[in-house]
């Protein structure tokens, strides 16, 4: 309940600022649902590691977006949820630098609890609050570099408190392969500290989709370069996606 009045309020303020700006601006709507193998994180502290849907939002206009992020286990149990707000201060053709805020981000564990004198194995939130800034450089229109840097904090124990996550990454799109069939590629080599434990990591994710048409396949590779974090050396998932992309006017 407290999740689902948190989501109305942030749409609430996020459609009044909108609208408050100035008459017959462009109103981007843009909805990714996608079905994996393997539901992991680049911050391994937060990967699933089941087969899992998720539901990937943003809406907004040239400045301000409100980019929401679900996640579940396929049996339906929760496994993320992430509620990020971002502010392009400049916004330039050649360079953009935006701000943003992870306001809050969860993620799910199972644990056992006793109820009544009976053992559950129950979902149990961690709470985070997160910061981001991020500048990017524009080489031409399908291709673009860039530098990702976020730092967040946890509000409980049993999970990491303070993460630092700094990435180079580079974007490539709609690059033709054969008619209207296209990939993305989107590599990064990245930089995490987690608390007392840290690592360096390259990862690359590719999508293959037809253009007008709204189902793509997409795979993501992450590979430990020297890491102290706990967690696999290689990991791995392929996603089915579905994606609507709509522009609208307000006036």
């Amino acid at each position: 309940m407290k999740i689902r009045a948190f989501l109305i309020l942030s749409c609430f303020f996020y459609l009044s600022f909108c609208y408050a700006q100035k008459p017959d601006s462009t109103f981007f709507f843009r909805t990714d649902l996608s079905v994996t193998n393997n539901g992991f994180s680049i911050i391994p502290a937060f990967t699933l590691g089941d087969p899992a849907a998720m539901l990937d939002m943003r809406m907004g206009n040239k400045r301000l977006s409100f980019e929401p992020q679900f996640r579940f286990a396929l049996e339906g149990r929760p496994w993320s949820f992430v509620f990020i707000y971002r502010y392009k201060a400049i916004n330039k053709p050649r360079f953009q630098l935006s701000f943003g805020g992870h306001i809050p981000g969860l993620n799910f564990v199972t644990r056992t609890l006793s109820i009544n004198g009976v053992d559950q194995d129950m979902s149990v939130a961690r709470r985070f609050l997160a910061a981001e800034v991020i500048p990017n450089f524009v080489i031409s229109k399908n291709a673009s570099i860039g530098l990702y840097f976020l730092k967040a904090y946890g509000f409980q124990k049993d999970g990491p408190q303070k993460s630092n996550f700094l990435t180079l990454r580079g974007s490539f799109t709609k690059i033709k392969i054969a008619g209207k069939v296209f990939v993305d590629f989107y590599p990064q080599l990245f930089y995490l500290n987690m608390d007392a434990d840290d690592g360096f990591y390259a990862n690359a994710t590719a999508t293959i989709g037809i253009r007008n048409f709204p189902l793509s396949i997409s795979g993501i590779v992450n590979k430990a370069i020297q890491s102290s974090i706990p967690a696999k050396d290689f990991d791995w998932n392929i996603s089915l996606v579905y994606t609507i992309d709509r522009r609208f006017v307000l006036k």
